[in-house]
């Protein structure tokens, strides 16, 4: 790690975080969310109860899209961690689609345990086919100059 990577990350309101492309939803991820989280509806692992709700195809879980907005700020955790979130969903993902997640930074504020950031985040499917968007603050520990 360089001396660059190890200081805490000062944002700048309206700065945007750097956007990232994930890969293609797939199958397999699906299926592995599913145990991880205790979350068996078939809509999301089995292509007849997806087309019986519906559907054209398995769709993928909404905490899963809202997690991988949350990858956004994995490279600041030894700074600090995600004091909340809050997302709403407006769009289905399905196997096979590439996501792109990004944020602004909307506000900064000082408080007794660190700098508290607020950012708007979207996940989204080419650039005018939101899935769902949401807020988060991210706490970096300590205090100093804004």
């Amino acid at each position: 790690m360089t001396d660059e990577t190890r200081r805490p990350p000062v944002w700048e309101v309206g700065e945007d975080l750097e956007a990232r492309t994930l890969p293609p939803v797939t199958r397999l991820q699906l299926i592995k969310y599913a145990g991880a989280s205790g979350d068996f509806n078939p809509i999301h692992t089995v292509d007849e109860a997806a087309e019986e709700a519906g559907l054209k195809g398995v769709i993928a879980h909404g905490m899963l899209t809202l997690a991988t907005m949350g990858l956004l700020f994995s490279p600041y955790l030894e700074h600090g961690y995600v004091k909340d979130f809050r997302a709403r969903f407006s769009g289905m993902v399905y196997v096979g689609d590439v996501l792109e997640v990004g944020g602004r930074v909307t506000g900064v504020e000082e408080t007794d345990e660190g700098r508290l950031y607020a950012f708007d985040v979207f996940s989204r499917r080419g650039e005018d086919d939101v899935v769902a968007t949401g807020t988060v603050g991210f706490l970096v520990y300590g205090t100093g100059a804004v």
